[in-house]
């Protein structure tokens, strides 16, 4: 039953992406220009999105497990690293250069030949970080596996 929520949730994001246009990557570096003919239609794809996280987390702060089973990951570090900073950086040339991020880099394969040079060329950027930080990729056995549903927390969950 799992596998069949994170299929719905996929689904409804690359709908979402593709009816909003950011699979075009035309409309991303529209987007990007900001000095030139600038479209500012996708904050409003960015603020649904956020708007939307923002009412998920509400709802998941209230929760000692995710609805699905397993646990909730660990707090992410509140520090500015070099690393983070670099990451943020290399993603954002990506992206500008080629007018797509993950997502609908994904999705575009299916209709742009170019959109699989560049996920050819994340792959190969995943695989070299791989190289340069091992821990990259390693799952803690001890949290994949899902704890038993308890009474209280199997109560309203989907499927339950």
């Amino acid at each position: 039953m799992r596998w069949l929520w994170s299929f719905a949730c996929g689904l409804v994001f690359s709908a979402g992406i593709c009816v909003s246009g950011m699979v075009r990557p035309s409309k991303v570096l529209a987007f990007l220009d900001v000095t030139g003919d600038w479209d500012p239609s996708l904050m409003f794809v960015m603020g649904s999105a956020i708007v939307v996280y923002a009412i998920a987390w509400r709802l998941a702060r209230a929760r000692t497990t995710p609805w699905l089973g397993g646990a909730f990951p660990a707090p992410a570090p509140k520090t500015l690293d070099a690393r983070l900073i670099g990451g943020a950086a290399l993603f954002g040339v990506g992206w500008g250069l080629s007018g797509l991020c993950p997502g609908p880099m994904i999705i575009s394969t299916v209709t742009m030949r170019y959109s699989l040079v560049a996920l050819a060329g994340t792959i190969v950027g995943m695989y070299a970080y791989m190289l340069v930080d091992p821990k990259y990729g390693r799952v803690d056995e001890a949290s994949a596996a899902p704890p038993p549903p308890g009474p209280a927390d199997s109560a309203g969950a989907p499927g339950a």
